[in-house]
């Protein structure tokens, strides 16, 4: 392992903390089967007869670590034994704001699948600058949200700037082809946000700016509104591409992720960078309306869990918390994403994010899991940077493009032919 800080040394590489879940259960599996040899892990938790279970499952000798996520000095100790804290366990608002804090605090690289923007600015706001100050990189949503969204821009970003093509202009992600079931963690984190706006005010008004992760939002430049939830014809994308793109789902959280990135690094991608993601639902002449009902659905699903009878009902039917695909739905699964951009040299470029394995379960713990090796054990291959609360993209970057291409993820970039 390269280390360029000494005074790193840490009885182990990563910990996997909620290993007991469903996607930590797989994100342990996927360690175990693709971690280089030597590479020292452990399994962390709230109960040891469950995480000896895991470990059994998995035919490894890892230590086990005990550790709930309210205490807060058993959550220091746990820290301080590791290089890299992965962490499956959400709500993260919840049960990652102390583990996080730890973390920035030990000087101990962190990630996470969160895809929660109040708990990320509580994040940043409570952990940058000790973070910076430790050298931890504290990098949240290192799934499918939001690795595709921001490492797709990283990439599409690199070839413009290798081939002094400009800078990027409006650039928007089409999800062209998606198969996968809806995560029962991802639901129990939008109810718990919608619990949260709910009784406040200010946090609504923070939820829906589009600049919420800024590290500093007066400095944004002003490219007015920017929209969420927006249905699109696909040549008001790109021309050539056909048929009708309805809002994504994922849209609210991963264009905020994107634009930290940018403003991260001085806005090198463009200040006239204006960011939209949109998912493509076919070319047949009833897809527009597939795409309005797409957004008056979800509306609806914000609506529903918001309110408490229409809640019991829908609680009783969405995908619990721990809950998960069978193993044959999970390998069947799979997603595309395509980038398109303008430059300000007028070319346009184009991007692609592919994986097999189910987006929200077996992509996404392929996607975790060499996140945290990228950090234990490519140091030198990092982003240069003091620490800090960051993004996939300026906290691993080019570390975890090469692994997720070795790992088999599609992560390409050219000018639109």
């Amino acid at each position: 392992m390269s280390d360029d800080t000494p005074t790193r040394v840490r009885e182990l590489d990563i910990v996997v903390y909620g290993a007991t879940g469903f996607v930590g259960a797989l994100t342990a599996e996927h360690l175990a089967a693709y971690a280089p040899a030597g590479t020292r892990i452990g399994l962390a938790g709230r109960s040891e007869r469950r995480l000896a279970a895991v470990r059994d499952r998995l035919g490894v000798d890892w230590p086990l670590l005990v550790a709930d996520a309210d205490d807060t000095p058993a959550l220091e100790r746990l820290a301080a034994t590791t290089h890299v804290m992965l962490t499956t366990a959400g709500p993260y608002a919840k049960y990652g704001r102390k583990l996080a804090r730890a973390c920035a605090a030990a000087g101990t690289d962190y990630v996470d699948l969160t895809g929660e923007v109040l708990f990320v600015r509580d994040s940043i706001d409570e952990n940058h600058e000790l973070a910076s100050s430790t050298g931890a990189r504290i990098v949240h949503s290192c799934g499918f949200d939001s690795i595709p969204s921001d490492l797709g821009v990283h990439v599409l970003h690199e070839q413009v700037r290798a081939d002094g093509a400009g800078e990027l202009t409006d650039t928007t992600l089409v999800v062209t082809r998606l198969r996968g079931g809806v995560s029962g963690g991802t639901i129990d984190s939008l109810r718990h946000q919608l619990d949260q706006v709910r009784r406040d005010r200010k946090l609504r008004r923070l939820a829906a700016s589009p600049y919420s992760l800024s590290p500093d939002r007066a400095r944004e430049p002003d490219l007015g509104r920017q929209h969420d939830l927006v249905s699109l014809r696909g040549p008001e994308v790109a021309p050539g591409l056909r048929g009708s793109l309805a809002p994504f789902v994922m849209a609210p959280y991963n264009t905020r992720v994107v634009r930290r990135s940018n403003a991260l690094r001085d806005w090198e991608y463009g200040r006239r960078l204006r960011y939209r993601e949109v998912m493509s639902v076919g070319t047949s002449r009833l897809t527009p309306v597939l795409a309005a009902g797409t957004k008056v659905g979800l509306a609806a699903l914000v609506v529903g869990l918001s309110v408490p009878p229409t809640r019991f009902v829908l609680d009783r039917v969405l995908p619990k918390p721990g809950e998960g695909p069978d193993e044959q739905t999970r390998r069947t699964g799979h997603f595309t994403v395509d980038l398109f951009t303008t430059t300000t040299s007028g070319a346009r470029y184009t991007a692609r994010v592919k994986a097999k394995g189910d987006p929200g379960y077996a992509a996404t713990a392929l996607m975790i899991g060499e996140s945290a090796l990228a950090l234990a054990l490519d140091r030198h291959d990092l982003p240069a940077t003091p620490g800090g609360v960051l993004t996939p993209a300026t906290g691993i970057g080019d570390a975890l493009v090469r692994r997720l291409r070795a790992a088999g993820m599609e992560l390409s970039a050219q000018p639109a032919t």
